[in-house]
């Protein structure tokens, strides 16, 4: 099931063999504008080489105006891989991921990031806030890498319902709460969330944190996929929250999590209720869907005047049982090979490189909120959208007795030697 991987990132091989005079112009047609390097610092460069993952940094800025000053955050977004065996205890399994997060959260602190995302269903950690710090480095020597596996695909509830906690108090939020308020730094923590007040409902959940380390909500999964190996629904269903958008010291912010971003109007309800940015923490394959990847997050930027940040996993995670996709293939025991390739997409329609298919990373970016309204100015899009056509036209399709408009070359008159041949044959 799993593919050979060879290519590290698509930028290394345009770097590898485009000449040097074409390869601004491809970069150019492709990312919309080629981005300026951030000077990050070199402590920060350091503890990513000495714990092995990339660190990338761009910057997007927005033209200077007159009326208002610049409304510059820094953005960081984090994909990493597991390294114990599915097989591996919970505890174990757990606990490895503190250490390895903290460390990129430091360097992403170093860094000034003010927003920070992890990915989809990124960890539930037990009690490892307890743990001393010369104890978690220790383990960290042992596994350096860890994070929850994917499993919900193979649809076995054992173990790894134990993964599901709260979202309000639990060890993973607590967790987090510490680190926004050690840095500063609204965190974003999507988990498997475990509702104990409506009877131990499971939810793909969304945790908002803010600088100050006090739970600003929650967002919940609006889609879930049912292709392939992922058919989700086995463990949780559409969430009833709806789009809520949270108003943080940094901007506006989102969460469209994984299987929403293949929906443009899961997209354009964030934007209709003021997202500045919307974060996309995903769990995809290549195989699956890796040529959509740097596609839709990218033109969400662009129609909904808003910036974008498209998190993926990486790695390749093998289960113990095999599970079939119900497609007549043979029973396998992975997906397939998470690709990376996290990025973060601008309203006027300019991206950022993609991080590693292969490793662990941290992408930093900094960029000028006023760029949203620069660009709605300039295009329209939410002067022209026509809300109302939509919205009568979408209530016509939800009744019972919804007809598409679809309109035919002389369908009345097909229609009625259809209705002639019928009756000669009674």
């Amino acid at each position: 099931m799993a593919e050979k991987v060879n290519i590290n990132s698509i930028e290394e091989c345009l770097e590898k063999y485009i000449p040097g005079g074409e390869l601004a112009t491809v970069k150019r047609i492709l990312y919309g504008k080629e981005l300026q390097n951030l000077d990050l610092p070199k402590s920060a460069l350091k503890l990513a080489l000495d714990n092995d993952f990339e660190l990338q940094g761009y910057g997007i800025p927005a033209i200077p105006e007159e009326m208002r000053p610049p409304r510059v955050v820094r953005i960081g977004v984090i994909q990493n891989q597991v390294v114990l065996p599915t097989s591996a205890p919970i505890v174990s399994q757990r606990n490895a991921l503190h250490c390895r997060i903290e460390q990129m959260v430091d360097a992403a602190s170093i860094c000034g990031v003010n927003v920070i995302c992890f990915q989809e269903a990124w960890s539930l950690i037990k009690k490892f806030a307890e743990i001393k710090y010369d104890v978690r480095m220790a383990m960290l020597e042992k596994v350096q890498k860890q994070a929850m596996p994917f499993a919900f695909c193979t649809r076995e509830k054992m173990p790894w319902c134990e993964f599901a906690e709260s979202a309000e108090n639990g060890p993973t939020t607590c967790f987090c709460q510490e680190l926004a308020k050690k840095y500063n730094m609204v965190i974003i923590s999507p988990i498997l969330e475990r509702d104990e007040t409506k009877g131990d409902v499971l939810w793909n959940t969304a945790v908002v944190i803010s600088n100050t380390g006090q739970v600003l909500g929650k967002t919940r999964k609006n889609h879930i996929p049912r292709v392939g190996d992922f058919n989700e629904s086995t463990y949780y269903m559409e969430s009833t929250l709806g789009h809520p958008v949270f108003n943080t010291q940094w901007g506006k912010i989102a969460v469209n999590i994984c299987y929403g971003r293949h929906h443009p109007q899961n997209w354009m309800m964030y934007g209709i209720n003021g997202a500045e940015i919307v974060f996309n923490p995903s769990a995809t394959v290549g195989t699956l869907s890796e040529p959509l990847w740097g596609i839709e997050a990218r033109n969400a930027a662009i129609a909904n005047s808003y910036f974008t940040c498209a998190i993926n996993r990486v790695g390749t995670e093998h289960f113990p049982n095999e599970f079939t996709s119900g497609d007549g293939k043979p029973a396998h025991k992975d997906f397939g090979h998470f690709f990376g390739s996290s990025y973060i997409a601008a309203p006027d329609g300019s991206r950022t490189p993609g991080l590693s298919r292969n490793r662990d990373g941290l992408l930093v970016v900094e960029l000028d909120l006023n760029m949203c309204r620069q660009v709605r100015d300039k295009w329209g899009f939410r002067m022209t959208q026509r809300l109302e056509l939509y919205a009568e036209s979408l209530n016509q399709a939800v009744q019972l007795d919804f007809r598409p408009q679809v309109v035919n070359e002389n369908g009345p008159k097909q229609v009625k030697k259809l209705d002639c041949q019928l009756v000669s044959l009674v």
